[in-house]
């Protein structure tokens, strides 16, 4: 999909902007989990006929968040025990949560945003994502509630 506006320099001319746009479905079933979404944001980036701009990558949840972190060595692993380590599921010092809903620990999901943010800007160059070496981009979703998640792609063109 693509969305066509207009915007302005500050000496007032106009220009068009193109946003194209896509929303994933990602199963993430009922465990703790990281999803390498690299290869799905490049082949958006070639549907999008991409050449230079910016990728934004966006979870609209108030219980899941993207990272970009290296995958398959341990690193996924190891963010989600450190997540545990951080966010344990029986609250602060074993208190509990004082959001309560859902599954036991479920408060725990909704503070992971605040260290694992929703949404992540990443720039692209000659069509590709211009990562390191080692790094992906990555859906993080603590919640096992919620066996389901949107993903939503936008790529700016520059």
């Amino acid at each position: 999909m693509a969305e066509v506006g207009v915007t302005t320099t500050p000496g007032g001319a106009a220009y068009p902007v193109t946003v194209h746009t896509l929303e994933l479905q990602v199963r993430t079933g009922d465990v703790e989990r990281v999803v390498d979404l690299t290869g799905r944001c490049a082949e958006f980036l070639r549907g999008a006929g991409a050449r230079d701009g910016l990728l934004n990558v966006f979870v609209p949840h108030a219980t899941a968040g993207v990272a970009v972190l290296e995958t398959g060595a341990g690193s996924d692993d190891d963010l989600l025990a450190a997540l545990a380590e951080l966010l344990p599921r029986g609250g602060p010092g074993g208190s509990g949560w004082r959001h309560r809903h859902g599954t036991p620990g479920h408060g725990r999901d909704h503070v992971l945003p605040a260290l694992v943010p929703p949404a992540t800007t990443l720039p692209v160059v000659g069509g590709q994502l211009a990562l390191g070496t080692w790094q992906s981009v990555c859906l993080v979703d603590t919640n096992v509630d919620n066996a389901v998640r949107t993903v939503r792609l936008s790529y700016l063109a520059g």
